[in-house]
């Protein structure tokens, strides 16, 4: 019995291991799509939302199986519930990147309101999130996790310095106004993935430690920096 469990719990890992790393290629080529105007790279993550929602229901199934047979304990319980709210936030950054890619597609048809240095900085850091919360996840690792945390606010603060940029754009040139609103857009989308993220990792402390921290994000912001090591 316990060497059935141990396999459907790998089973488990490998199948939230593929949906993470769909969701990072969405998330890549979404952001390809924005700076290049690469449109094959808009229809691989149309392709792709799709395997990510079959992976969803295929992931939660499989929790479920693993509860009504196997009755896990400790830690092992809270990793298949704490799989199970991931799985939720995996597929809502997978629409995101979707949503990306369609405010993306809209801008096409505009000039470019002049070279944004936060947005790309933004993506950039919004995908190092998503990479180090599944590290996270992998590893167990907390202090790969409360990097992931400390990150958040970083992507917010770039958030409101795109606004402000597209904002003052926008009040000089009401012929900005429609692309000044999609990368405003773009802006909150990148956020919400980061959120995302921030839940991946709260979730991975509460695996590892036990510890529900996501009220209490003050005291993260006291804690001391995580060690370089991923």
């Amino acid at each position: 019995m316990k060497r059935h469990f141990e396999e459907d719990l790998l089973e488990v890992k490998r199948q939230i291991l593929v949906m993470g790393g769909h969701v990072e290629t969405m998330i890549a080529l979404a952001t390809r799509h924005m700076s290049e105007r690469d449109a094959e790279a808009a229809v691989r993550v149309l392709s792709l939302e799709r395997e990510v929602n079959r992976l969803q229901n295929s992931v939660d199934e499989a929790c479920l199986r693993l509860l009504a047979l196997h009755q896990p304990m400790a830690s092992d319980l809270r990793f298949v519930a704490a799989v199970m709210k991931m799985t939720s936030d995996l597929e809502r950054m997978g629409d995101l990147a979707v949503n990306i890619v369609q405010a993306a597609r809209k801008l096409e048809a505009h000039a470019p309101l002049h070279p944004f240095v936060d947005l790309p900085r933004m993506a950039h850091l919004t995908s190092e999130m998503v990479r180090h919360s599944l590290d996270a996840l992998i590893e167990r690792r907390e202090e790969s996790a409360r990097r992931v945390l400390e990150s958040d606010s970083q992507v917010d603060a770039l958030k409101h310095e795109i606004i402000r940029e597209v904002l003052e754009v926008m009040k000089t040139d009401p012929g900005k106004i429609d692309s000044g609103l999609q990368l405003i857009l773009i802006s909150r989308h990148y956020e919400r993935i980061a959120d995302h993220a921030t839940n991946i990792a709260e979730e991975v402390i509460y695996i590892v430690t036990g510890k529900d921290v996501r009220h209490h994000q003050e005291e993260l912001s006291t804690a001391p920096p995580p060690s370089s090591a991923a």
